[in-house]
C-alpha cells in the first residue's frame, strides 16, 4: 500500500507525525483530499476538521481553527494556527468558550472584543463538530 508522510503542527506543538493512505481538509475553496503522488499544492485551509487515515485504516480527527496546508511529492504537511486530536478536547472547556463568545456577540461589546469572539466561536464549534464525529465513529 501507498502512503505518504503526514506532519501536523501548530505554532506550539507537533501535533501528528506518521504515514497515511489519505489526508482529508477543508480548503478555501472547499474539501480537498490528498493521496500518496498528489501534485504539489499551498492553500490555505479555513476553521475545520482534518482527517488523517492511517496506513493500518485508522481516521484521526483533528479540529483546525485555519492554517496552511502543503503537499509536496513525499509529505503532506499541515500548519496549524491552532490544533487538536478529537479525543483530547475538553468539552466542558469548549462549551463555555463558546457560550462566553455567544455572550460578547450578542452584547455587541467593541470592535476588537467582537472579532476576537468570532473567531473563539469558530474555534468552539469546530471542536464540538470533532468531538460528535469521534463519539459517532465510536458507536460504529
Amino acid at each position: 500500500m501507498s502512503t505518504i508522510r503526514c506532519d501536523i503542527v501548530s505554532a506550539e506543538q507537533e501535533i501528528f507525525h506518521g504515514e497515511a493512505t489519505l489526508v482529508v481538509a477543508t480548503g478555501e475553496l472547499g474539501e480537498l483530499g490528498i493521496a500518496p503522488r498528489h501534485a504539489p499544492l499551498i492553500t490555505r485551509l479555513k476553521p475545520g476538521k482534518v482527517v488523517v487515515t492511517t496506513a493500518s485504516g485508522e481516521q484521526l480527527d483533528f479540529a483546525i481553527s485555519g492554517g496552511i496546508l502543503e503537499v509536496q511529492p513525499q509529505v503532506v504537511t499541515v500548519l496549524a494556527d491552532t490544533a487538536v486530536r478529537a479525543q483530547d478536547i475538553d468539552e466542558a472547556s469548549v462549551r463555555k468558550a463558546k457560550e462566553e463568545a455567544e455572550r460578547i456577540l450578542a452584547n455587541r461589546g467593541e470592535a476588537m472584543e467582537v472579532a476576537e469572539a468570532q473567531q473563539k466561536l469558530v474555534e468552539a464549534v469546530v471542536q464540538l463538530q470533532a468531538l460528535e464525529r469521534l463519539r459517532r465513529t465510536l458507536k460504529h
